[in-house]
């Protein structure tokens, strides 16, 4: 990365203090940064911070005697292999997307000819505005790279899809960006997340603990990658990732034709906690509590998404399958990888406390080559990793 060069734009908002441990990944990585510091910003992080962090002045005014006195605004928008605004306000973005440049850092967005790497940051209710929604597609159509929002508890006390990315994650998405682009492009993805449910009656259905975070961080970091990605949910409470076309669906046989109707596709990723069984008939009315205690509930086997996938026609060049296991995990894993025929089998151990609906995992990666295990981690670095393994294997 030795001579690569960013120009880097802080939005304004509590999330730019995570800016400078950007920064600070960035120049260890031998890559130089030049910033933009926008009004706001300088609500939230000092100047003197960024210039120290940056080895570089901040540049802050589009009708600076000095700077513009060599067309400035248009020097830092093309010097620069790559353009980065963390954090990306809704306001940076509804200008950027409809070329509006009245300050420095939205000129510099107007007037660069170089990629451009957005990561989001703003209250849920922005973020799921419609304006907001429009103003992302749009930017997304003209080329734009995003990386996050994640789900998570906000400095508003609110909860939800708005928070800005790691900044690992946005280092590994500027280093994808600045090495070899978006690996992914042109090659569509199919991935599976959350949980079936199975009805029982009007009421009831059979389902399980599948919160679906490891299956939607997996989609969203294949996106970041550049894979059109098709994401076959269960219901969950989760935002579908930026850049992610979600098909919702509730029993493990609307899953499999949503899977079946996304192909052909590269890539298939088989997260979702798929019922193995159903109840054979789903009456009309409630189920209701009598005397005789609980009625018999016969059960039939649902179809296996995973198999289906690996031996289909149009299967797609690489499938991974993931397992959620309690006991014997590599020996379970390995078993099911020659039972299925998929190519890998992600497994975990669902019984470590804070794995089923947890915010991190430590998984092995079985594969006919061997085994690859991976230490404990947040389940958004293990669907990065991920990403990246599966952009290395499809070259």
């Amino acid at each position: 990365m030795d001579q690569k060069r960013i120009l880097l734009i802080v939005g304004g908002g509590i999330a730019a203090y995570k800016a400078l441990e950007l920064v600070r990944l960035l120049r260890k990585a031998g890559i130089a940064v030049r910033p933009i510091l926008t009004r706001a910003g300088a609500q939230f992080v000092t100047p003197l911070s960024l210039s120290a962090l940056c080895e570089d002045k901040v540049y802050a005014e589009l009708f600076s005697l000095t700077d513009e006195a060599e067309m400035g605004h248009i020097e830092l928008s093309r010097q620069a292999d790559l353009v980065v605004v963390a954090p990306a306000t809704a306001d940076l973005m509804a200008k950027a997307a409809n070329g509006l440049a009245d300050d420095l850092a939205s000129t510099a967005l107007l007037a660069t000819d170089k990629p451009v790497v957005m990561a989001p940051a703003m209250n849920v209710r922005m973020w799921r505005h419609p304006a907001t929604r429009r103003n992302f597609d749009r930017l997304r159509a003209d080329g734009v790279a995003f990386v996050g929002p994640e789900e998570g508890a906000m400095a508003c006390g609110e909860y939800g899809p708005g928070r800005m990315a790691e900044p690992l994650a946005i280092f590994e998405a500027v280093a994808a960006a600045l090495s070899s682009g978006r690996p992914l492009a042109g090659k569509r993805a199919i991935v599976t997340a959350g949980p079936t449910a199975e009805p029982i009656d009007p009421v009831r259905v059979i389902t399980n603990r599948s919160s679906g975070k490891q299956g939607y961080a997996i989609a969203g970091a294949l996106a970041a990658l550049g894979a059109d990605v098709v994401l076959v949910s269960g219901p969950t409470a989760l935002a579908a990732p930026a850049g992610v076309s979600r098909v919702e669906v509730e029993t493990a046989r609307e899953m499999l034709e949503a899977c079946e109707a996304a192909l052909p596709a590269e890539i298939a990723v088989c997260v979702a906690a798929v019922a193995d069984w159903r109840p054979e008939s789903c009456g009309t009315r409630k189920i209701k509590k009598g005397a005789a205690g609980p009625p018999p509930i016969a059960l039939v086997e649902n179809p296996d998404i995973l198999a289906t996938l690996s031996r289909a026609e149009r299967r797609p060049r690489l499938v991974v399958g993931f397992a959620a296991e309690t006991d014997d995990v590599e020996a379970n894993a390995k078993a099911k990888l020659q039972k299925k025929g998929c190519d890998w089998i992600v497994a975990n151990d669902v019984s470590v406390e804070g794995t089923m609906g947890g915010e991190a995992n430590a998984v092995a990666i079985v594969s006919a080559a061997g085994i690859e295990r991976w230490e404990r981690a947040p389940k958004a670095e293990v669907a990065r990793r991920l990403a990246r393994k599966i952009a290395e294997a499809l070259p």
